[in-house]
């Protein structure tokens, strides 16, 4: 009876083999509690490290996260803390690393797409210039925020996205992801970002044959619009300028000038912005024939850019100044101001630049009826023409038709029946008899090099210096007592260049030794690439926009500087800037 109160052996022992499977149940539970504990905590000590900038710390962390995460067999934990630690190797730079893991993050053929882990690999293609992919990734983001409703994230994505197309030199395709930022950071009321970004798509647009006019002058009113929402007023001096270089291109150049204006106060505290800025004003007021009331601005921003060094924009506003005064007719004015352009482009090695001025300096000899200056001046720019590579056929026979034109002039105006003798061992002279009115004469020597000069009969000259045609100083022979032995052509025969007689103070930076300025607003190459018109988040670059030619003297600037009297020239441009910015998963 005893016996039977209590289990059989049997019994006891398959109860016994059950209590020990709950406790091996209850103790895996546990143990799995506890690696999910940890991931998490690891996961939050890794966020905290890249908030506070120890990065090294937060992939230490990430990587603890992910191994523990491969114990657990759980493919979502797995996928957060592979994203975590993908993102975190492209944040340091270690982006091929970054995108091997980043993999592991995708989800299946039918799993949930993520926009930040679609966002993080391309920021890693992008590190690795592959930008095609990289811009594909990005797209495939931008299409996710918008369906979460986050426009602030589509708008950022948008804007790394243009930079991949222009490095690509997808000129449509950029100015359409930047228009697109402008709408989606509108949405988010962003309004600020979404100036800078229509800006951006209009300035390209003008690099797109794609586009309309109509197209172009909507994006750039809707910037217009929104600029007063940018509170940095650097900023928003530089958006104005932008616009104005846009309406510039445009042929609108009223807007321009609007723009302009509204660019000179923002600008007034930083010196190298404000030279441009004026520059700027100068030139449109110049396309405008508004020549009184442009010499001012071009006064004004050759004096700055010469106290900042930089000599070639100086160079480009002596030579604007120097068409403003041709046109209100003082062209002996004129033609001091373009000899200050020319040492300035030779002191920066800018041939283009040199035969630009050499050639206005003939028109300007011309005018002044001084035609023996006037044909060395042409003489000279066909010289620096040949140093030009990409000099045109069309160029060089138009300078040899107005040395032409001057020779024949010079020759037409010699006075019948006065000798005519050379100086020095620089002429080369074909002496031979001919009679005039029954006496012989020597016939005109002939003229080879810059250092040739019409000598008459009379009193003994007088030595001066003139500009030969490599700047240095050549001799030459001014007329003596005898008026009647004088060419009828008014005008002195020699001068010195103007950069040697003009004051000291204007003077004053015309020099071999300067400093660079700030390279935000120099002339940047377009081979080169583009130039950064924001800081942000994103930091991209924008390709400077094609130069509309308005007036064959006066063309505006390519960048944010003003070219010369002559087609704009191309200049150096800014280097790349990138900022890798990684998506991080906050949610397990």
């Amino acid at each position: 009876m005893a016996s039977d109160s209590y289990p059989s052996h049997e019994g006891r022992k398959k109860k016994k083999k059950m209590s020990d499977g709950c406790v091996k149940s209850k103790d895996k539970e546990a143990d799995v509690l506890k690696v999910q504990v940890d991931i998490e905590e690891l996961t939050a000590s890794g966020h905290i490290a890249l908030k506070q900038g120890d990065c090294e710390e937060a992939i230490s962390c990430f990587k603890k996260a992910f191994k523990a995460s491969i114990e657990l067999k759980e493919t979502r934990v797995q996928q957060a803390c592979a994203f975590n630690l993908g993102a975190a190797y492209v944040e340091v730079g270690k982006a091929l690393k970054g995108l091997d893991i980043l993999k592991r993050a995708q989800p299946g053929e039918r799993g949930e797409r993520v926009a930040d882990l679609q966002f993080n690999l391309a920021v890693a293609h992008e590190t690795l210039a592959n930008h095609s992919q990289a811009a594909g990734h990005y797209l495939q983001a931008a299409q996710l925020y918008r369906s979460q409703g986050d426009g602030a994230s589509e708008g950022d994505t948008c804007m790394k996205m243009s930079h991949c197309h222009l490095l690509l030199k997808d000129w449509t395709q950029a100015a359409q992801s930047f228009q697109r930022a402008g709408e989606s950071y509108r949405m988010a009321g962003r309004l600020d970002s979404a100036a800078t970004a229509y800006k951006e798509a209009g300035s390209h647009m003008l690099q797109s044959d794609d586009f309309t006019m109509d197209d172009i002058i909507t994006v750039l009113t809707d910037c217009l619009e929104l600029s007063d929402n940018i509170k940095d007023p650097e900023l928003l001096g530089k958006v104005y300028n932008d616009l104005g270089l846009s309406f510039s291109q445009l042929k609108l150049f009223q807007e321009a000038a609007g723009c302009y204006e509204r660019a000179l106060p923002l600008a007034s505290t930083r010196p190298s912005m404000l030279a441009v800025v004026l520059q700027n004003l100068g030139a449109v007021h110049n396309t405008l024939s508004q020549y009184r009331q442009a010499l001012d601005y071009h006064h004004q921003a050759a004096s700055l850019h010469g106290s900042l060094g930089s000599r070639r924009a100086q160079g480009r506003c002596f030579s604007n100044l120097a068409f403003a005064l041709s046109q209100l007719g003082e062209h002996e004015e004129a033609a001091e101001n373009y000899l200050h352009a020319l040492q300035a482009f030779k002191d920066t090695d800018d041939y283009k630049g040199q035969w630009q001025t050499c050639e206005c300096l003939g028109e300007a000899r011309f005018k002044l009826r001084d035609l023996e200056r006037a044909t060395l001046y042409y003489k000279q720019a066909l010289g620096l023409l040949s140093k030009c590579k990409d000099s045109s056929s069309s160029i060089q026979e138009r300078l040899v038709n107005k040395l032409s034109e001057a020779l024949q002039h010079r020759l037409s105006l010699i006075t019948p029946g006065k000798p005519q003798r050379c100086l020095g061992p620089r002429l080369h002279t074909q002496n031979r008899k001919a009679v005039l009115n029954g006496h012989r004469a020597k016939t005109e020597p002939q003229v080879s090099g810059a250092g040739s000069a019409e000598v008459s009969t009379g009193a003994p000259g007088k030595e001066e210096e003139a500009p030969g045609p490599d700047g240095e100083q050549a001799h030459t022979v001014t007329m003596g007592e005898a008026s009647d032995s004088q060419s009828p052509v008014t005008g002195s025969l020699t001068e010195q260049p103007g950069y040697l007689t003009v004051l000291p103070g204007a003077n004053r930076n015309l020099n071999n030794h300067f400093e660079q300025p700030d390279p935000h607003y120099q002339n940047q190459d377009p081979s080169n690439h583009p130039v950064l018109t924001q800081q942000s988040e994103h930091l991209y670059e924008g390709i400077k926009p094609r130069t509309t030619q308005t007036n064959s003297e006066t063309p505006l600037s390519e960048s944010s500087e003003v070219s010369p009297t002559a087609a704009s020239d191309n200049e150096e441009t800014i280097p790349l800037l990138k900022k890798r910015k990684s998506q991080i998963c906050t949610v397990m």
